[in-house]
């Protein structure tokens, strides 16, 4: 964009500058946006605050134009990107402020609900999930659909909740499920975390060595809305089990913090996993301890279905 400076400096160099400059500024003065902003404030601007105003006016033209033909945010020619001009009096003057954009506000907004949606360890594509674009292909779906919109539409803080326990094969969808679900509580504000259960407790293993495990651990057990993906994938030690997961699920169980599940396991195989650790001990009672608290937590639906990372 040409500044009104430059153009000005080029006309003053033309034997014909003062016609041009009439020719500019009746130009700037009949713009349909400019002429509306001036029959609203007719009384308070005079000539004298016109010719003081054009490069403003000028320049909200300019911007103007290059938000009538922006692609995107990405693409935006603005002097501030993501931000579109409007005419305002400022004392005696015309000065151009800037708002932000339609399109603006919508990636802001984006980028404010995915904030809300803490993820560790879990891709990225799964907090675009939406629970509208959920395959209604089997009973097991429409249930966990119906009780998640429910879930959603109810929640409030402190409000005994129960999350879910979605279990199935491979690739049935149960992840994309818990992320539409988190996306679904980021609009109406409520902050969600998602933690790949595997992958989490081995960072939680490593945090020994540099003391921020029982930092990392309080993180997770009072966060708003928690959701373990894949529970029952990790290597069991009566460690995990009893030092990790245990203390996890009694705090949110006491506290009335909901929490979702997912897992290749349906629950009694998921207790027939935490009885026997790695090294073949047998503890029952323990293991019963710990599902006693996900029973209490969440309710089990199952999904079905192909695996859909085999269609990738």
């Amino acid at each position: 964009m040409e500044h009104m400076n430059q153009l000005l400096s080029r006309l003053l160099h033309r034997k014909d500058f003062q016609q041009r400059y009439e020719q500019l500024k009746n130009e700037i003065l009949s713009h349909r946006e400019v002429q509306a902003f001036l029959r609203k404030h007719e009384e308070k601007i005079t000539n004298a605050v016109l010719d003081r105003s054009l490069v403003k006016l000028y320049e909200f033209i300019q911007q103007t134009k290059n938000c009538e033909r922006c692609p995107s945010l990405d693409e935006c020619q603005n002097l501030l990107k993501g931000y579109h001009p409007r005419l305002i009096l400022q004392g005696n003057a015309i000065d151009v402020q800037y708002d932000r954009c339609p399109t603006k506000m919508k990636h802001d907004e984006r980028k404010r609900q995915e904030a809300l949606i803490q993820s560790l360890f879990v891709p990225r594509e799964i907090l675009q999930a939406s629970l509208s674009d959920v395959d209604l292909i089997d009973e097991g779906r429409m249930k966990a659909i119906e009780l998640a919109e429910q879930f959603v539409s109810s929640y409030e803080p402190g409000k005994k909740m129960k999350g879910l326990y979605l279990y199935g094969s491979f690739g049935v969808g149960k992840t994309y499920i818990i992320g539409a679900i988190a996306n679904a509580l980021a609009k109406k504000n409520i902050s969600s975390l998602i933690v790949y259960v595997p992958e989490f407790f081995r960072e939680l293993k490593s945090s020994l060595h540099d003391q921020t495990i029982n930092e990392k651990l309080e993180y997770v057990k009072k966060v708003p809305v928690l959701m373990l993906d894949d529970i029952g994938a990790e290597s069991m030690s009566s460690w995990v089990r009893d030092d990790l997961l245990g203390p996890i699920l009694q705090y949110r169980m006491l506290e009335n913090l909901p929490t979702f599940f997912t897992s290749n396991f349906d629950l009694q195989q998921l207790a027939h996993h935490l009885t026997y650790s790695q090294r073949g001990e047998e503890e029952q009672m323990k293991a019963a301890r710990i599902m006693e608290r996900i029973r209490y937590l969440a309710q089990p639906v199952e999904i079905k279905g192909r695996n859909r990372r085999l269609d990738a």
